[in-house]
């Protein structure tokens, strides 16, 4: 089995967790606005919903990425959870993750947890994955062993609920008024956060300023856009950083389906050959 398509495969899940965990600031941090203030008055707001949105846990969310190179946008849909540690389990388009050379049918199931991705596929005749109803990717061959560690650790990093508490450290936003948005009525705030305040946006990466870059498009700021409703819940959040964009629409507050892993007798793990690759790719 070939490994052609899977820097292409990781990439977009990749970005889910990347937007999320630029904006995850060090929690020490405070929003120092007086009430009075205008931006104190928004950013008031928009901590409301950051923390009603991080205490409910979990959500049902439509993500769909654009990494801005020409391919077609891939949408994952399903359960995100951030209770304890960050985790997904969602449906994404086949054709569109260039994973039909291991999956024929037009959805692929994708789970996060515990630090790892697995993706629901077909059995294979050889190799890692003979007999195999999963596949495992490690997020240490993505992001490195401390990414990995950020991403999979008990404070949600890369979870929605940390894109959230990233709009509190920007260093403006904007009240652009009432909007309607899936039927609900919102308030749509728009947010910049420079380098200065994006956290462990490249932390996550480590030295692979290569993989930072190709992500990111060497991009130095993120812009977020955020609707929320009247239960101070965001109802769609979008954030553009260098090429990518991200755009996520919540459905569904808490009370949603724990995520597990797969069981390993049914996975075959291809962390190794990923980390071999990314590092041919970087000494080439």
């Amino acid at each position: 089995m070939k490994l052609k398509h899977t820097a292409v495969w990781v990439a977009f899940t990749a970005a889910t967790v990347l937007a999320a965990s630029a904006c995850s600031a060090e929690t020490t941090k405070k929003a120092a606005e007086a009430a009075g203030d205008a931006q104190g008055l928004i950013k008031a707001a928009l901590t409301r919903a950051t923390d009603r949105t991080q205490n409910l846990g979990s959500a049902d969310v439509r993500m769909t990425t654009d990494l801005g190179n020409g391919s077609r946008p891939v949408t994952m849909d399903g359960t995100y959870s951030w209770g304890h540690g960050f985790a997904f389990d969602a449906e994404m388009d086949t054709k569109a993750a260039q994973m039909g050379q291991l999956h024929a049918a037009p959805k692929t199931r994708t789970i996060f947890v515990d630090g790892a991705y697995y993706y629901d596929i077909d059995p294979q005749p050889s190799g890692p994955l003979k007999g195999k109803e999963w596949m495992k990717i490690d997020a240490s061959a993505i992001f490195g062993e401390k990414g990995a560690q950020a991403l999979g650790g008990s404070s949600g990093a890369g979870s929605p609920a940390a894109s959230m508490r990233g709009l509190k450290y920007a260093s403006n936003v904007d009240d652009l008024g009432k909007e309607t948005v899936d039927g609900q009525l919102t308030h749509h705030y728009k947010a910049v956060i420079d380098r200065a305040h994006m956290g462990r946006f490249k932390e996550a990466y480590g030295n692979q300023d290569n993989l930072f870059n190709s992500m990111t498009g060497g991009g130095d700021s993120i812009t977020m856009e955020v609707w929320v409703n009247d239960k101070d819940l965001p109802v769609r959040l979008t954030e553009e950083f260098g090429k990518a964009t991200v755009t996520m629409d919540f459905e569904k507050f808490g009370a949603t389906a724990a995520v597990k892993a797969p069981p390993a007798a049914q996975t075959g793990d291809l962390t190794d050959a990923v980390k071999a690759q990314q590092q041919k790719r970087q000494q080439g």
